[in-house]
């Protein structure tokens, strides 16, 4: 008699929730990573005035130590995900978040403008490797058909720090002194940790994965052109964000207690753009990057226009964080697209090429402020890196189409 298979049992109720409750828990475990990073990477350029005066530099002297800390991102990318190509994931995010969390407390403790600037530089490193471990973490644990969304989720983490973190963190650095920031961040490193530890599964890495099959990406002119696009694209954010206290204060006419309110808009304005970035995403990747830059361009210019009339500059803000958040994504995703097997490279290295456009926006900006041009020129920067980073894309495009027609060319025959 010919035997059949019983199909398997769909689980219970309980089973089901019991896994959704454990999936949600690790999910939040890996988000709260993301908030603390997110938390540490922008807080510094609301407490810029503070800083300055705290290790006695000038404004855009202080504004290097933001550029050191994109600049640990850019360095710790790929060197982490090179080397920790084959180790246990959640292993690799708890020695993330501690190295993360010794980092902020250094940032913290630091006496003077050199040693706080190699501490902003060991807090970047692991940036960029824990988003792409923690995405693949949380892709891995998904159920099925839900990877996209479980990886949205620890991104999320990123723009609820720009909403709640960042504004926090600065309204403390404005009245209980700029090192407590740095000591909450370390803080929330420790939280971290302590519920990836309780939280998230043991998980093996990729027995197939090495360090050489990663850098094999490198060798794809799309991810070099994707990267320079974002490099340069983003940058006129950063150029913007970076000093945007001086300006609101300066420039603006604004209380300092202004400055909280700003940096909660440009939260606001992150999370509504990533929503709409994937939105935009399914029309088109390339048109989504396209638009997205050309909107950058406008919406700073516009930005430098209103600065004078203090509050009137706060939609523009939005705007700004919004547009930016859709260029980040829709960069996210193409990166992905043309990476191939290099998955963690692939992620990490998309926040590396942020972080060289967060460098270059800020030491770009600074050396327009120090030039005597004020506290509106950053914006006007930002508005030049755009359009250079326009530029980029339509290279990147017209390549992607040609080697379409190849390809379409050669199936004919």
């Amino acid at each position: 008699m010919p035997t059949t298979e019983r199909p398997a049992a769909d689980p219970s109720p309980t089973q089901s929730s019991e896994r959704s409750t454990h999936f949600g828990l690790a999910v939040l475990a890996l988000a709260m990573g993301g908030f603390a990073i997110g938390t540490t990477e922008f807080v510094t350029m609301g407490l810029l005035p503070q800083i300055a005066d705290g290790v006695d530099v000038s404004i855009p002297t202080s504004g290097h130590v933001i550029s050191a800390y994109a600049l640990g991102v850019v360095v710790g990318a790929p060197l982490l995900a090179f080397f920790g190509a084959r180790l246990p994931r959640r292993a690799l995010l708890v020695a993330l978040m501690v190295a993360f969390t010794v980092g902020n407390g250094l940032s913290a403790l630091a006496s003077n403008y050199e040693l706080l600037t190699l501490a902003r530089f060991v807090s970047g490193l692991p940036h960029g490797a824990y988003f792409g471990v923690a995405s693949l973490v949380a892709a891995q644990l998904a159920a099925p058909g839900r990877k996209g969304r479980a990886v949205a989720l620890v991104m999320l983490g990123l723009s609820i720090a720009n909403v709640i973190g960042v504004p926090a963190a600065t309204w403390m650095g404005q009245n209980l002194g700029w090192r407590s920031a740095y000591v909450a961040v370390a803080v929330l490193g420790v939280v971290t940790v302590s519920m990836i530890l309780a939280s998230v599964p043991s998980i093996a890495a990729d027995p197939e994965a090495t360090g050489r099959r990663e850098l094999a990406a490198f060798s794809r002119v799309q991810v070099w052109l994707t990267l320079l696009a974002g490099a340069v694209g983003f940058g006129g954010m950063f150029a913007v964000y970076s000093y945007i206290s001086p300006t609101i204060t300066e420039v603006g006419e604004l209380r300092e207690s202004a400055v909280p309110v700003f940096l909660l808009m440009f939260g606001l304005g992150m999370t509504f753009g990533t929503w709409l970035a994937g939105e935009l995403a399914d029309w088109s990747v390339f048109g989504s990057l396209l638009g997205s830059a050309l909107g950058m361009g406008v919406v700073l210019l516009l930005f430098a226009a209103v600065t004078p009339y203090g509050w009137w500059a706060l939609p523009f803000a939005f705007a700004i964080s919004a547009i930016s958040s859709v260029l980040v994504v829709n960069l996210q995703l193409r990166l992905m697209e043309v990476a191939g097997d290099a998955q963690t490279l692939g992620a990490a290295m998309n926040h590396a090429s942020l972080n060289v456009a967060n460098a270059l926006g800020a030491w770009l900006g600074g050396l327009v402020i120090a030039a005597g041009w004020g506290y509106r020129s950053p914006a006007l920067v930002g508005v030049v890196l755009s359009i250079a980073g326009f530029a980029v894309l339509i290279v990147s495009f017209l390549l992607a189409r040609g080697e379409d027609r190849i390809l379409k060319a050669g199936g004919a025959h």
